[in-house]
């Protein structure tokens, strides 16, 4: 009979509803005051009585909102640009303003076509996406913040608020979702917040861009995760614990949700679509909020939308600068105490950066020119002893054990430990491996040129191919080839103090190929660094091979020799003569 009537009234007795008001856009840069200002955009919600039943049906109580206007309001401040949509009460689009993406443009971090937001709450057997409602729009100004906020009033004293704050400078959005008056209409003790992010692709090397996308979180317990970098299928992860923050992360740019309190639990996953260059990664999160934070004023939350930026993630939440990659200990301690602020002091007097990782290469060979002569003199001892080597070889060649056991008794007798050439290799090790983390994740490089790069953070090409080399690319880097060569020089100059024989001699020249593969799609400031690094060693030892006289070492060797009963080992040389002497006596 309800519907009946219903029906007659919407045939018959229907009122002429207004025209819908044009959609406006409405774009301006806000600059707070103490002074409040309020502005409201929606028409009031109609009576219940007037309610379409389909409506009231689908959406129960929050059938308010099923009808309404999409209005945009954007808010601007120094860094970025961020557009907010009646539909939904939700960001609809946030623009970097300082950086700019592959096509010349501001970088376009979220977009309404490449984004997704979902709230979804479950109503007495219903599943209601707030983000689908229409809302009301209020704008105040509080001390340096502008507060946009987007209300739904569902009647009898029950409404939805969705509360931004945009500060005047900086990259985060303060979130606050409230419920009022809705303890009993939500029956399920959770409300999921989803999001779809289709990763705009920023660079113009978008396979590099892809290795170093995913999804990240930090838990409350202080573990951070993420989903492999690399991967180009799909990856899923299920958290049952609880979550301080998730992070959509690019190669320079992120995208992220920070509770106050935490996230209960939730799922995310990545996947790669490699036909469309379009778009860097497919990323999905689900996080559950806790019904009761948002029903008593505690749904606080913040966005992040910037630059993976060491200096400026570090201030947002605790390990927030984790998204930063810096690689594990010890490189992480070289690249965050070291090359960090090393990089920040030369960045400040200089602006060519071309300049600045030639200073930062000669500031690092000087500080580990002691190591480097230790080494080139321990080379240089080997050298002298290699005639008295081969002849032991030769003596007990067919037995192994006796040869390294005289071995190491002449190592004693002349006072030489035949790994101290290593060791200050060893400790120059994590210096050269922590730039091939902190290169290609520095934001600073971005677009920048240098010679003939264009750009520092990609392959500097000089030739494109006609087709697709394996494991090298299409293109020809030109600082990875003079690295190449002067690695190449590097060794053969080496290997005229060394002692090595054989197969290992030769394989010494195969490794510079093997990283011209490895670095041809790398970062050109890498294979710039590593370049000029080489110079740098190679004069080293031109230098120190005018200070080594190896007739002066032939006889400091000699006179250790004599003295040799006298010196008291090392224990080193102890505990490797006491192992040969166990390895004999094994053997026998």
């Amino acid at each position: 009979l309800i519907s009946v009537m219903l029906f007659a009234y919407w045939m018959f007795f229907k009122p002429d509803l207004p025209a819908p008001e044009e959609t406006v856009t409405n774009t301006e840069l806000v600059t707070p005051s103490d002074s409040t200002i309020v502005e409201a955009q929606e028409t009031p919600a109609l009576p219940d009585s007037l309610l379409d039943a389909e409506l009231v049906n689908k959406f129960g109580v929050f059938a308010a909102g099923a009808k309404g206007e999409s209005t945009k309001k954007t808010v601007e401040n120094e860094t970025v640009k961020i557009t907010f949509d009646s539909k939904g009460g939700k960001v609809s689009e946030v623009v970097l303003k300082t950086f700019d993406s592959k096509d010349g443009n501001p970088v376009r971090l979220i977009t309404p076509e490449s984004n997704e937001f979902k709230t979804i709450v479950t109503s007495f057997g219903k599943t209601i996406d707030l983000n689908q409602l229409y809302y009301r729009l209020g704008t105040t100004a509080s001390g340096d913040s502008t507060i946009i906020s987007y209300s739904l009033d569902l009647g009898k004293g029950k409404s939805v608020k969705h509360i931004y704050s945009i500060p005047n400078t900086g990259y985060e959005v303060g979130y606050k979702l409230q419920f009022k008056g809705l303890e009993s209409s939500i029956t399920k003790e959770e409300v999921l917040f989803q999001w779809n992010d289709h990763m705009i692709t920023q660079e113009s090397d978008v396979n590099m861009s892809r290795q170093n996308s995913t999804v990240n979180y930090y838990t409350t317990s202080g573990e951070f995760e993420e989903l492999s970098e690399r991967s180009t299928s799909y990856e899923e992860e299920v958290i049952s614990e609880s979550i301080k923050w998730t992070t959509i992360k690019q190669r320079f740019f992120l995208s992220a949700i920070i509770a106050k309190k935490s996230f209960t639990k939730g799922k995310i996953s990545t996947n790669v679509d490699p036909n469309n260059p379009e778009v860097v990664k497919y990323a999905e999160v689900t996080l559950s909020l806790p019904a009761s934070d948002l029903n008593s004023n505690q749904g606080d939350y913040k966005f992040y939308f910037g630059p993976n930026d060491y200096h400026i993630t570090s201030e947002v939440t605790e390990e927030f600068s984790k998204n930063l990659f810096l690689g594990w200990p010890p490189m992480l301690w070289v690249n965050k105490y070291v090359l960090i602020p090393l990089f920040d002091v030369l960045n400040n007097v200089l602006n060519n950066y071309g300049l600045i990782i030639i200073i930062i290469v000669l500031i690092i060979k000087l500080v580990l020119s002691p190591l480097s002569y230790k080494s080139y003199l321990s080379m240089a001892k080997m050298k002298v002893l290699k005639p008295e080597l081969d002849e032991i070889k030769e003596k007990h060649g067919g037995d192994m054990a006796k040869a390294q056991s005289e071995q190491m008794k002449l190592y004693q007798q002349v006072g030489v430990n035949p790994i101290s050439g290593c060791i200050p290799m060893l400790f120059q090790m994590p210096i050269l491996l922590s730039m091939f983390y902190f290169f290609p994740q520095s934001i600073e490089l971005r677009g920048e040129s240098f010679l003939w790069a264009t750009d520092l953070s990609s392959y500097d090409s000089i030739l494109t191919l006609p087709f697709e080399i394996p494991f090298y690319g299409d293109h020809v880097s030109l600082f990875v080839l003079l690295m190449t060569i002067s690695t190449i020089m590097i060794t053969y100059s080496q290997q005229q103090v060394s002692t090595v024989q054989g197969p290992m001699k030769s394989f010494s020249y195969f490794m510079p190929v093997i990283f011209m593969f490895v670095l041809n799609s790398y970062p050109a400031a890498l294979s710039f660094y590593y370049f000029i690094a080489n110079l740098v060693t190679f004069g080293q030892q031109a230098l120190i091979r005018r200070f080594v006289d190896e007739d002066k070492i032939r006889k400091i060797l000699d006179e250790n020799k004599k003295n040799a009963g006298s010196r008291k080992k090392s224990k080193f040389q102890q505990r490797l003569e006491d192992a040969m002497k166990a390895q004999n006596k094994n053997k026998k």
